[in-house]
Order: C-alpha cells, then structure tokens, then sequence
C-alpha cells in the first residue's frame, strides 16, 4: 500500500489534515469492500440454500438429498433396502447422508472460494465467509 503525506511548511513532518485525510479515504474504501463481500457472500448463501445435493449408499439402495449449506432435505429408501432389515437400513441411510453432506460441503468451499478468488482477496480468507 502507498501513502502519500501532504508536507508542511517546513517540509519536514507531514501535515495532520494529510494524513487524516488519507486515513478517512482508506477507512471509506474498506467498507466499501466490506459491503460488496457481505452482499457477494449473502448471494452465494442462497444459491447454496437453493441447490440441492444427492448422496447414495453402495448399490444406490438409498439416496440422501442436503442443500448446500447441509440442511437435510429428504431420503429415498428402495424396497431392496427396506427388505436388508433394520440393522443394515440403519447403516445404509448413514452412509447416503455421509455422501449428501461430503458433496454439499465440497461446493460450498468452492464455491465460497470461487468468491474469494473474484473479489482479490488471498486463497485461505474465504473461510471466514462462511461465518457471515
């Protein structure tokens, strides 16, 4: 970052009302950046709440469906699965909502990062985007 500082008379210190200038510039400029990345992250929250993402169990006896930001949305339970008994349904439903949640995850962090990376900001800041 530059500053620049408006010298006084005596050239030797810079003036207060340049340096409080520029302090009041960069402050406005950060809330403004504050902004767009609250709105931008608002934005991406309700794309994410919207989609939706299916996991399955091994054999696709079972199908789980989260949105993207891992709210449970509903389960899908074949007759085969209902016939394993309650046991092996049990584990089954466990491993459909473990694959859900694994996809809706993934794309939430791309796609928070995917925001990070348009707004400039550092690889690793968009974890904090999350907790808007």
């Amino acid at each position: 970052m530059l500053c620049v500082y408006e010298n006084d008379e005596k050239g030797d210190e810079p003036s207060k009302a340049g340096i409080l200038g520029n302090m009041q510039t960069l402050y406005e400029t950060v809330k403004k950046a504050q902004m767009v990345v609250q709105v931008e992250a608002v934005r991406v929250q309700k794309e994410l709440a919207a989609a939706e993402f299916d996991g399955y169990c091994e054999g696709e006896l079972i199908k789980a469906t989260l949105t993207g930001n891992q709210q449970f949305v509903r389960i899908e339970i074949t007759e085969a699965a209902m016939e394993l008994g309650a046991e092996k349904l049990s584990l089954l439903v466990n491993e459909a909502y473990k694959d859900a949640h694994q996809k809706s995850v993934q794309a939430m962090k791309k796609r928070m990062s995917d925001l990070a990376q348009s707004l400039g900001m550092p690889q690793g800041l968009s974890e904090g985007l999350k907790q808007q």
